[in-house]
């Protein structure tokens, strides 16, 4: 049930009602049906009965008729049988025919031999298969002679067939009294003797017809009679309820459809292109018949430019806000310049190498953090997210720069185009300061290689996770390394990673550090 409910709330409107109207008015169609119905059905009925009344009469004509023909026959068929040289019996039994054999009927009664002993000269050789039963008639039927019936003596040495034309069997069958036109059959096995066809019979007539049995081997006789035909008044009688019917829900249907559907389907469909910022153009909208749905156009119109008259205050609170926040990063990257350079100002008047080398650690992370200030600036234009190349970029170019006089640093990138978050960029600035400044207290020549690939994931590359990987020989494990990374390095690069949500991986063998981080997608 509920699967047809949910099935006739997919329907369209227009179908809905459709459904509706033919069901409320298919119980009155079909009382004008039925009543129709009845009317040509007791016409039937009273056919019916004239038939059966006729071929009661034509069956008990033609069994009286056969049923002695085959009566006498047997008698001198027997009486043969007992004496070849018995000539009164089969005398008596031409006697019997003699109004038959006039109309065209035929008996002989014959030996194995085949030499006739009474009856026609000839032998009737018509296929009928000979019963074994002394007393038992076989039938066949012959369709260019009528009927044929074949009985045996009792010793078995000789047979009796008798040939019945159809137009004696027609004449024999025909009721008394019976004047309307009417087709008279006989039927054996399957096979059908015509004794009387219907005149003129067309494709619209129609006939009703009563099968009766005969007392003879499976024989059995039917008539049939015309009814009344199917004329254009009958068939306008039982189509006309339909009709109306039809005609009702499809008026209904159109109505509705015309008033009511199609004007709303084509709002829908003005609704469904509206650009947002734009007034709806509701010039169709007051075309439409339905007085409801022009003030629902108009309704729309009203929402539509209220609609448009807020997102423009929107865009424009858009754009001051934009300006604004690219001024708090600007000023921050300035103030973070600043910074830098009172770091560095600082650090050349520093009386020891000691403070030196804190204040050059001091400024490479003011460095990392401005970095990300000033790529975000760049890209806060277009809200994709900060490149990782351009980042990891300029950080090395500082580092570099920042990096002791006597100081031999080398550092190779080889970077795909990602895009990340300012949190992911960030923490990634902070990572790679950490990193290279651990190879740097290791050995101060150190030579670093800086990578960015694709994190292959079920043997696919993907685009959201990329894979951060630091090498030098300055990372190979060793005792300096596990000093400067329990004393000061290791919480900080650790804390880092947990921000980065993933774990960093340290291979001590081959020294490098590796880390996947979260991505925006390709640049």
């Amino acid at each position: 049930m509920r699967r047809w409910i949910a099935w006739l709330a997919r329907l369209p409107t227009g179908a809905k009602l459709f459904l509706i109207l033919s069901a409320a008015l298919l119980p009155l169609a079909l009382i004008a049906l039925f009543a129709a119905r009845q009317t040509t059905q007791a016409a039937d009925a009273e056919l019916v009965s004239r038939t059966r009344s006729a071929a009661n009469e034509s069956t008990h004509a033609l069994d009286i008729e056969l049923a002695g023909d085959m009566t006498a026959l047997r008698v001198a068929l027997n009486a043969l049988d007992a004496d070849g040289h018995d000539t009164p019996s089969c005398a008596r039994a031409q006697g019997v025919f003699a109004e038959q054999l006039a109309m065209g009927a035929r008996f002989t009664i014959a030996d194995r031999a085949g030499q006739v002993r009474c009856g026609s000269a000839a032998k009737i050789d018509l296929p009928v298969e000979i019963p074994d039963r002394a007393g038992a008639i076989a039938a066949n039927i012959a369709p260019e002679e009528g009927l044929v019936l074949a009985m045996a003596a009792p010793s078995g040495k000789l047979t009796a067939k008798a040939v019945f034309p159809k137009a004696m069997l027609a004449q024999i069958a025909r009721p008394n009294g019976f004047m309307p036109p009417y087709a008279a059959t006989l039927i054996h096995d399957g096979q059908r003797l015509t004794l009387q066809d219907l005149p003129s019979m067309t494709p619209f007539d129609r006939t009703e017809s009563v099968a009766l049995p005969l007392g003879i081997n499976g024989l059995s006789f039917e008539i049939t009679l015309r009814s009344v035909p199917i004329s254009s008044a009958l068939i306008v009688a039982m189509l006309l309820p339909i009709l109306m019917w039809a005609a009702a829900a499809g008026i209904g249907w159109f109505v509705v459809d015309r008033l009511l559907i199609r004007p709303l389907r084509e709002l829908r469909t003005l609704v469904a292109g509206y650009q947002p910022g734009s007034v709806l153009d509701i010039g169709l909208a007051r075309s439409m018949p339905a007085q409801e749905i022009r003030e629902l156009g108009e309704t729309f119109r009203t929402i539509t430019g209220t609609v448009a008259a807020h997102e423009a205050g929107l865009a424009e609170g858009l754009v001051r806000q934009t300006k604004l926040t690219r001024e708090v990063h600007h000023r921050v990257k300035n103030n973070l310049q600043v910074i830098s350079s009172l770091i560095n100002f600082h650090a050349r008047g520093a009386r020891s190498i000691e403070a030196t080398v804190a204040y050059a650690s001091i400024q490479r992370r003011v460095d990392a953090l401005a970095v990300v200030h000033r790529n975000h600036f760049a890209e806060l234009e277009e809200t994709r997210g900060l490149s990782l190349r351009s980042v990891i970029g300029d950080l090395a170019s500082n580092i570099r720069a920042n990096a002791p006089e006597t100081a031999g640093l080398s550092i190779v990138l080889d970077l795909d185009s990602y895009l990340s978050t300012q949190d992911v960029a960030t923490a990634v600035a902070f990572l790679l300061t950490e990193i290279v400044e651990l190879a740097m207290m290791v050995q101060s020549d150190a030579a670093l290689r800086i990578s960015l690939k694709p994190e292959i994931d079920d043997a696919e590359p993907t685009d959201r996770r990329a894979v951060l990987r630091i090498s030098s020989p300055a990372l190979i494990d060793g005792e300096q390394l596990r000093t400067e990374l329990s004393e000061r390095y290791g919480r900080v690069i650790e804390g880092l990673s947990r921000q980065l949500r993933s774990k960093l991986h340290h291979d001590p063998l081959v020294g490098a550090y590796e880390i996947v981080i979260a991505t925006t997608g390709r640049d």
